[in-house]
């Protein structure tokens, strides 16, 4: 497969799709637009795990020691969490997406989007007998992943109930994307200000978020819910911001596991909680509910921009109403 062209669109101006060998040959999609921004996409578990703006800066976090290798998860870049997010059912944690091997789908049914990107790329997995063993349903799970105008990069869900025997399915959901950030304490999270979570370092047990900001001084590890469509993350020190947008993913999951934690977890430095911040698009406090022949979608788009000063503060206002 190395070298493989794969067909986007046609067009001079649709920057390339190429899938090469990646860590330990395994294959990967690397996309890259004609200004200069660019994405990787692994075909063992449709992870992502490189996103660069147009001066070649990552803006994932990969953690050095990942392992890449076939029933390991990738530690860092955008897992999916499909069908169970964390240990919130009876299959492993996170379910079973992120450790199974996707195909390229070259004849995808169309996808409606409001962006005019024309470097993606359509991936697609279906239940093996392994997995219908645990999670007896049938089902196809599309996801876009793709490259905008202005180096935003989106993925698109798209799950569909298969079942032939008229038995509806629901599961839980979640991008699990690490940021890549110059230091965690010199980060904040705007929008998420006033909303109820669930804290689970504290049995999931439901609080009230208090305060402008989320900040960070110790581990974090919450469930946001009814979260609006647009969340900001500012680092202060590299004057950039994060937005994420979601559609049809109420929830938002931010963790960062802290010093002890991230001695504790075998595929993560030690101190590499100091330079990554997860903030997840998710559905999770409702499951997704679809009887056959129905089709649940779920989008996420990522962008980065300058962070203007005002009185020497970032304005996270600007960034949340203003874009």
């Amino acid at each position: 497969m190395s070298g493989e062209k794969v067909v986007a669109s046609s067009g001079a101006s649709s920057g390339s799709v190429d899938v090469v060998k990646g860590i330990n040959g395994l294959d990967k999609v690397v996309l890259r637009d004609p200004r200069g921004s660019s994405a990787e996409v692994y075909l063992y578990g449709a992870h992502v795990t490189s996103w660069k703006n147009d001066h070649g800066e990552e803006m994932l976090f990969v953690s050095n020691k990942a392992i890449f290798k076939p029933l390991k998860p990738i530690r860092g870049g955008i897992p999916i969490c499909f069908p169970q997010f964390s240990n919130l059912g009876p299959l492993e944690a996170h379910g079973f997406a992120r450790i199974r091997l996707w195909s390229i789908d070259n004849n995808p049914p169309p996808l409606q989007t409001n962006t005019s990107s024309k470097t993606f790329v359509d991936l697609i997995l279906k239940p093996s007998e392994e997995d219908a063993r645990v999670w007896p349903h049938s089902y196809e799970y599309r996801l876009r992943v793709s490259l905008g105008p202005s180096g935003e990069l989106s993925l698109t869900s798209r799950v569909r109930n298969t079942n032939a025997d008229g038995k509806p399915f629901s599961f839980t959901f979640a991008y699990h994307t690490y940021f890549s950030v110059s230091d965690i304490s010199e980060v904040r999270v705007e929008g998420l200000e006033t909303l109820d979570y669930f804290d689970n370092l504290q049995s999931r047990a439901r609080f009230t978020e208090q305060g402008d900001a989320l900040t960070f001084e110790s581990e974090v590890d919450k469930i946001f819910l009814s979260s609006p469509s647009k969340i900001a993350i500012l680092d202060h020190e590299k004057k950039r911001t994060f937005v994420v947008r979601k559609e049809g993913l109420p929830d938002a999951v931010v963790w960062n596991p802290w010093d002890k934690k991230a001695k504790a977890i075998s595929d993560f430095g030690d101190e590499e909680y100091k330079y990554m911040l997860c903030v997840e698009a998710a559905a999770i406090e409702k499951p997704i509910a679809l009887k056959p022949g129905e089709e649940w979608r779920g989008r996420l788009e990522l962008s980065a921009v300058p962070s203007s000063y005002c009185s020497g503060q970032l304005d996270p206002q600007k960034v949340l109403h203003g874009i």
